[in-house]
């Protein structure tokens, strides 16, 4: 969990100049004007930033907490691959935010049926023997914890 938090504050800058850039670039005035291109950019441009990584074995927050991702053999993704997990990972929050879409609640409504939904998909991974996500059980991946090899001086 605490490795999820810091990769949400690196993402945070990653979309910030991500979407100043994109705003800039098309002279959007009003947060509103363009909304829909400006989250498929965000949407795209957070797909390369994960898919990179992954393909690569770890962001820079999953560095930090030591901790890979790697196929169900044991070996390192492929771009392919990452890109399906990328895709698949969104199970997190569609599903409430589609159904949530058709009511039109309110601010409050909103984030307390998606966390609830959030920590259900978390929860549910105590189910697995293996204590996977079903993400990463559907796109053939896992995540493993490592200890970098300490250098005696």
């Amino acid at each position: 969990m605490a490795c999820w938090l810091y990769e949400g504050m690196l993402l945070f800058g990653v979309t910030f100049i991500a979407d100043y850039l994109i705003s800039t670039l098309s002279q959007t005035r009003h947060a509103l004007e363009n909304r829909h291109f400006q989250q498929a950019f965000l949407f795209l441009v957070l797909g390369i930033y994960f898919t990179w990584f992954w393909s690569k074995g770890q962001t820079l927050a999953m560095k930090t907490w030591h901790i890979k991702l790697v196929d169900a053999r044991g070996q390192p993704v492929t771009q392919t691959r990452a890109l399906q997990r990328y895709l698949a990972v969104w199970i997190w929050l569609l599903p409430p935010l589609a159904a949530l879409a058709l009511t039109e609640p309110s601010l409050g409504t909103t984030l307390l049926v998606t966390l609830a939904w959030v920590t259900l998909w978390a929860l549910m991974s105590f189910l697995r023997p293996d204590r996977q996500f079903l993400h990463d059980a559907l796109v053939g991946t896992r995540l493993i914890t490592f200890h970098p090899s300490v250098k005696k001086f």
